[in-house]
């Protein structure tokens, strides 16, 4: 899983009066450096200093090599247009590498080429081969990522794939594929890593190509704690519902907790209602089969069309004023969800997505209160419950975990013996 944001020690004072010296001509910041531009943390050469704790002449020098790997552009027009010394603005390179992020949905496939900064380029959507067996859907996946490669004028260096489904670490292995019915415990990671190195991403691909594959709650969580409504919160729940079923995934102090093996959080499976609808677990009553667009449908007596996604079906269907009675009855139902959350993590920041955004916006003070009543603390200590604000989040996310090598190491995205 990507790592969080780099901390750095405090710095060591030698005549730079508490600020870091610049071991190695400033290598070792790269990373961190490049962190702070990507998620926004440093817009200007001023801001980055400070930010790493250096000297003036160490940050010039890490924004400098950072823009000569083709990473950032360092504009020296003034920024801000104050007092004192102008300084330069640091931005993520338009024209620099990219990598492939792809999802797969119950019902489809979306692939995108992603740059740095949470910059997707249009994605594209597909419906799922006819065989969704592991080693055809995946190849379906890689090959649809590569052709977006190919025609791109920019640089690819990796590819990362969301799963709708839990994924162990470190090995990669897909548990509870229920929507693909694939065997337990199948080697996703290893599947696609061998798909992505067969297709052909270009001439200028990076070779040897890396890949990765994660949980979609995980990576939308990732994606809008550094680029959209989780920043600035220590403990961000995610709790999102897309084309079936629902997730969940929790950042705390920037880094995903995952658990012992990548499968904590799979809120889907919480029990919030005995007597409901079966889930695709076989349990009854699941936050899964209670909150999702079926589940609305269900409610409101309704049936979607199947011509038509169904998610953009019960967004439209969660805004219909005639619908309200079955809204309250899934919004009930989520709230028990997130209070039972609430109590056993105690977030500061409720974050959600999918089809919850939808219910969110249609009873925002019903949900609230639902969460405020169960929780122990009461209303006084109700959480901020706020809608997702990053679109594509599964996508932004799939490529924080594509782009985490070479956020660790900017070095890096050079062929290996370039220069």
């Amino acid at each position: 899983m990507a790592a969080a944001l780099p901390r750095l020690a405090a710095a060591e004072g030698s005549g730079t009066q508490g600020r870091r010296a610049a071991p190695d001509r400033g290598r070792t910041l790269l990373g961190p450096a490049l962190a702070l531009v990507h998620t926004g943390q440093a817009p200007t050469r001023s801001v980055l200093t400070g930010a790493l704790e250096v000297t003036r002449a160490t940050a010039g020098a890490v924004s400098a090599e950072l823009e000569a790997l083709g990473l950032i552009t360092v504009d020296s027009s003034p920024a801000g247009g104050g007092r004192g010394r102008p300084s330069h603005r640091l931005s993520i390179d338009p024209s620099g590498p990219v990598v492939t992020a792809a999802q797969l949905h119950a019902d489809g496939i979306s692939v995108a080429l992603a740059g740095l900064g949470g910059q997707l380029e249009p994605p594209v959507h597909l419906p799922l081969p006819a065989a969704t067996d592991p080693v055809r859907l995946l190849r379906a996946v890689a090959e649809a990522g590569a052709a977006l490669a190919r025609a791109s004028s920019r640089r690819c260096l990796g590819a990362a794939l969301a799963l709708p489904n839990p994924v162990t670490e470190p090995d990669g292995t897909a548990l509870a594929a229920l929507h693909f019915s694939w065997p337990s415990g199948t080697p996703v990671a290893d599947l696609y890593a061998e798909e992505v190195r067969k297709a052909d991403h270009g001439p200028r691909a990076l070779s040897p190509f890396p890949s990765a594959v994660a949980n979609d709650a995980n990576l939308a969580a990732l994606a809008e704690h550094r680029h959209g409504a989780g920043r600035g919160a220590r403990h961000v729940l995610l709790v999102t519902s897309g084309h079936r079923g629902v997730g969940g995934a929790l950042v705390i102090d920037g880094r995903l907790h995952t658990g012992s093996a990548g499968l904590a959080l799979e809120v889907g499976h919480l029990t919030v209602d005995p007597q409901g609808r079966r889930c695709l677990c076989g349990n009854q009553g699941c936050l899964n089969s209670e909150t999702d667009p079926e589940a609305l449908f269900a409610a409101a007596g309704r049936t979607p069309d199947s011509a038509r996604p169904l998610l953009a079906q019960a967004r439209e269907l969660a805004a219909d004023p005639s619908a309200l009675p079955a809204v309250h009855h899934v919004v009930d139902r989520l709230g028990l969800g997130l209070a039972g959350l609430v109590n056993i993590l105690n977030p500061d920041r409720i974050v959600l997505s999918g089809l919850h955004l939808d219910l969110l916006a249609a009873a925002p003070e019903r949900l609230a209160s639902v969460v405020a009543e169960r929780c122990l603390w009461g209303r006084s200590g109700r959480v901020p419950i706020v809608p997702a604000e990053v679109t594509h989040a599964g996508l932004v996310g799939a490529a924080e975990l594509a782009w985490a090598p070479y956020l660790h190491d900017p070095q890096s995205v050079l062929p290996v013996g370039g220069a």
